[in-house]
């Protein structure tokens, strides 16, 4: 999950750990260190509605987390049985954090991308099962990020959208061929799960 809201005062520098909470890695736990107090990862509960919506599918997935931050949800996605993840961070600490933790775990089924995560869409010729939109709430980044998913190919056939927005906020628009599957809400938090259709 990436970086969620405005900074704290003076920038402060804060540690935190976020763990694996099911598959192969459960238990693992991923330190991530926060500049600023802009990231929050996904709490365990939001992260097992998730997954549990997702448990049959996972299996051999392609997953892009197109806001890695601390690369919990792509972690995640990987310890339950997806194929490959591709993770995109734009903080470059950040990347190099994700990388020094995960490449050991996962090897050659994960790549992480340094990049901004518009860019980065607007320039990758890859194509994706599943993938993860939860940039920082208050930057206005989920709505074009989902757009350029669809007008950039990224998205296989029948591919899966996660899209994760500030609860009392109004809802990012999303492609028209775009079908909701699942909701739910808790605490500043909105969790939707697509299913993508052919146009």
């Amino acid at each position: 999950m990436a970086s969620r809201g405005p900074n704290r005062k003076g920038g402060a520098t804060s540690k935190g750990q976020v763990r694996i909470i099911g598959g192969e890695r459960r238990g693992h736990r991923l330190q991530f260190v926060d500049q600023g107090g802009d990231l929050r990862p996904s709490s365990d509960r939001m992260r097992e509605t998730l997954f549990n919506w997702l448990q049959f599918e996972l299996p051999g997935l392609r997953v892009l987390d197109l806001f890695a931050g601390s690369g919990v949800l792509g972690a995640e996605a990987l310890s339950r049985g997806a194929q490959r993840a591709v993770l995109v961070e734009k903080k470059r600490e950040r990347a190099a954090d994700l990388k020094r933790q995960l490449l050991p775990l996962f090897d050659y089924r994960i790549e992480i991308h340094t990049a901004d995560a518009l860019q980065w869409a607007g320039q990758s010729a890859l194509q994706f099962d599943l993938v993860f939109v939860d940039p920082p709430y208050d930057l206005g980044l989920a709505e074009p990020a989902c757009a350029a998913l669809e007008e950039r190919g990224l998205l296989a056939a029948q591919a899966w959208i996660y899209v994760e927005s500030r609860r009392h906020a109004e809802e990012p628009v999303v492609p028209s061929n775009w079908q909701l599957h699942r909701e739910k809400s808790g605490g500043d938090i909105r969790a939707r799960l697509f299913r993508r259709e052919e146009i």
